[in-house]
């Protein structure tokens, strides 16, 4: 069997296929920067389906947020090597994993907008890296963290309109003290952050919410995208949920710089999963 992963900081998706049937799964986010090899076993150890097949899985491929880097890459092959042991590992960053499911063979600049953000220029064969990617402290421009820590420093510092103060304090049992203790004291600060960008979705037409959308797609643009001095002559695609339920003032404040944009996916699992299996020389 082969299985592949994509996994960002909040969630992980799951792929694998065998000559009868394909089987999806999915688990909690697995970034080395926030787990080790054992929390790697214990997040899969829970999910019952992975774990009958854990034995049978021949090859995995596991591409994630976080995956960057020597050090990183060896936390998550530990554990996945340690929970199927009869499988070759190969661990990649998630920057690789989006430009195979929104570029193929193209090149093109491949930029990831969850629960953190991304971005890279591919070549149709290989991902240049960059100098982006810093994290949720101190990048993650337009991701899920980023308008998160917008909106709840907005209510916050009282500076959220009231009708959206009153929705959002209805929505979120928060104060200050509670903020800093799950920001400052508590595992994933970058989840519990993103988890306040949902509030965005149910109050979208507001022109609070659309100027803080605008701005912060614009500063992915300013901070990221415009990096690459190509970048008005070459698409510009996405993953993430964030550039996917935001698509339209993503694609407006993209048009305004005349950027062009491909393909924006919610999930790049599939396409990934496509892309491996041609690669093997299978047609699922």
């Amino acid at each position: 069997m082969i299985l592949v992963a994509d996994s960002g900081s909040s969630k992980t998706d799951w792929m694998a296929y065998s000559p009868n049937h394909t089987i999806k799964f999915s688990t909690q986010g697995i970034n080395p920067y926030f787990v080790n090899a054992q929390d790697v076993v214990k997040i899969l150890a829970k999910n019952k389906d992975i774990s009958a097949y854990a034995n049978m899985m021949k090859e995995v491929y596991f591409f994630g947020a976080g995956c960057s880097s020597p050090d990183k890459h060896e936390i998550i092959s530990n554990g996945l090597s340690t929970f199927f042991p009869n499988a070759f590992i190969s661990v990649d960053h998630d920057l690789i994993g989006s430009a195979y499911a929104t570029c193929g063979d193209k090149k093109g600049l491949t930029c990831i907008l969850g629960t953190g953000s991304n971005i890279s220029y591919y070549d149709g064969t290989s991902v240049h890296a960059g100098n982006h990617g810093l994290g949720y402290v101190l990048g993650d421009e337009g991701s899920g963290t980023y308008f998160g820590r917008k909106v709840l420093v907005s209510y916050l510092y009282k500076r959220m309109p009231e009708e959206l103060s009153k929705a959002f304090a209805k929505t979120f049992n928060v104060d200050k003290e509670s903020v800093i203790t799950n920001i400052y004291q508590k595992p994933f600060p970058n989840s519990y952050l993103a988890a306040f960008s949902r509030f965005m979705a149910d109050h979208k037409e507001h022109s609070f919410i659309q100027q803080i959308l605008k701005d912060g797609f614009q500063e992915f643009i300013d901070t990221n995208v415009k990096d690459y001095k190509a970048y008005k002559t070459l698409e510009c695609n996405f993953v993430g949920s964030i550039a996917f339920y935001y698509q339209d003032e993503l694609r407006a404040v993209f048009a305004e710089n005349a950027i062009k944009v491909g393909k924006i996916l919610q999930k790049p699992i599939e396409g990934i999963f496509e892309y491996i299996l041609k690669k093997e020389g299978i047609t699922a």
